[in-house]
């Protein structure tokens, strides 16, 4: 495959009087950028990769995540929930698509600041490692060097070159509780695109909400690329990441010796996606996610989910004392023809007092 012919990796209130101003700041500046934005064209799906989900807890929820979230993925799936962490995490996680074809990486950590507050870093990659570009490799029937490709018959190996081809993002994630019943946060994430010697670099806004009205019920908002996110080619070439607002809900209760936790989460875009949405009103479109979760005893967890690409997953997890062991499965197609895609991840806890939030 020639480097040209190649895709760019999968193309995928709070108001305290005091400290909270500066929030609220940050929020009004982001939205005054939104209207800037605006009237630019958003290039479509130009940061699918951004969609596909982290945590195999969470994806074996089919991704129903957003309000049931309270671990270190939250950084991706809502920040605001972040503050539901009370000891330091990391949690890694590795994922194999379309038979091996892309490798799919994920890493986080995040710590608890003071009474209410907590930090985090997440970074993503996904990627398409070893490309062998025969541009210059082509030969004629006589063994001569030859880009004419009707001349073509044969490839000399020796000039056979490789590189890669990987999208990043790095989150940098901060959420604060207002109240023991509603938190906020907000992500800065930075995005970088490359293939072979071209590259691509953005940087984008999510801000979310996480608010319990109820004992055990929780409703969620992630505004994500809030701005709209500028993705912008060595080569000129600039794409734009439009808003997606994801809107969840989730309850848990006691059941036969453990907790059940229903969730759902809508995924609600705004560039036109008639046909690739499950459904859509104008150029609005809406994709739900809904998951369930069976959690005995906080030992051992089963799952099962269905993720807005019309797929089924399935999910199993295993507690121990500080580390939590998560795995998924989907597959793409029903004749299989894009393989199966298994995903785990593994959570540690730092549970030590050393490391405790913060009273107050």
């Amino acid at each position: 495959m020639f480097a040209t012919e190649l895709p760019r990796g999968v193309r995928f209130f709070c108001f305290r009087k005091n400290m909270n101003k500066y929030f609220v700041s940050i929020i009004l500046t982001l939205l005054s950028l939104c209207q800037t934005t605006r009237a630019q064209s958003v290039a479509k799906y130009a940061g699918e990769f951004l969609a596909i989900g982290v945590g195999g807890r969470a994806l074996g929820l089919g991704g129903a995540y957003s309000a049931l979230a309270n671990d270190v993925t939250a950084g991706y799936w809502n920040p605001a929930a972040l503050t539901r962490i009370n000891y330091p995490e990391v949690m890694l996680m590795h994922d194999e698509r379309f038979a091996g074809l892309l490798n799919y990486d994920y890493g986080a950590i995040a710590f608890p600041y003071g009474a209410n507050a907590t930090l985090a870093i997440s970074a993503i990659r996904l990627g398409v490692d070893g490309i062998p570009n025969t541009t210059h490799a082509g030969v004629d029937a006589n063994g001569n060097p030859t880009t004419d490709p009707s001349s073509i018959v044969g490839l000399d190996e020796s000039q056979i070159t490789y590189f890669n081809s990987a999208d990043w993002a790095i989150y940098a994630s901060y959420a604060q509780k207002y109240s023991e019943k509603l938190s906020y946060g907000i992500n800065v994430k930075f995005i970088r695109e490359t293939i072979s010697d071209t590259a691509a670099t953005g940087i984008g806004f999510d801000i979310g909400i996480l608010y319990s009205p109820i004992e055990n019920l929780f409703l969620a908002a992630n505004a994500q690329d809030i701005t709209t996110t500028l993705v912008a080619w060595s080569t000129g070439t600039n794409e734009l990441i439009s808003p997606t607002l994801k809107l969840g809900a989730a309850y848990t209760m006691d059941f036969l010796k453990g907790k059940v936790s229903p969730a759902t989460d809508i995924d609600i875009r705004f560039e036109n996606r008639q046909f690739a949405s499950i459904a859509n009103l104008g150029p609005v479109s809406f994709d739900p996610h809904i998951g369930l979760e069976y959690d005995y005893k906080n030992t051992v967890a089963v799952r099962v989910g269905y993720s807005d690409v019309k797929q089924l997953t399935l999910g199993a997890g295993l507690h121990l004392r500080k580390i939590d062991l998560d795995y998924s499965y989907a597959r793409f197609s029903e004749d299989n023809d894009l393989g199966d895609t298994h995903r785990i991840s593994l959570r540690i806890m730092l549970q030590s007092s050393k490391f405790a939030r913060a009273s107050e």
